[in-house]
């Protein structure tokens, strides 16, 4: 993989000939933004790797899957034991 040999520039998004106070603003904006963003995914993350409370939400789900598995290595064990 070959390297750029240009420098990257630097980001000029926003509207130029903002003033320093208009930029602190929209910094700080920008950062209580983030910290509800991460916030916000920091429990939903907790939400969804809570096992016990996904058992609860999915027990119906669970159930099915352990009869069909038993089920599953139940016939096995009989075709194995007719050979």
């Amino acid at each position: 993989m070959s390297a750029d040999p240009q420098p990257a520039k630097p980001s000029t998004a926003g509207m130029p000939g903002r003033s320093a106070a208009e930029i602190r603003r929209d910094i700080d904006l920008q950062r209580q933004q983030l910290g509800s963003s991460v916030e916000a995914l920091r429990g939903r993350v907790t939400e969804l790797t809570d096992w016990r409370r996904q058992i609860n939400d999915h027990k119906r789900e669970l159930v099915i899957a352990a009869a069909a598995v038993g089920f599953a290595i139940g016939v096995r064990a009989m075709l194995r034991r007719r050979r």
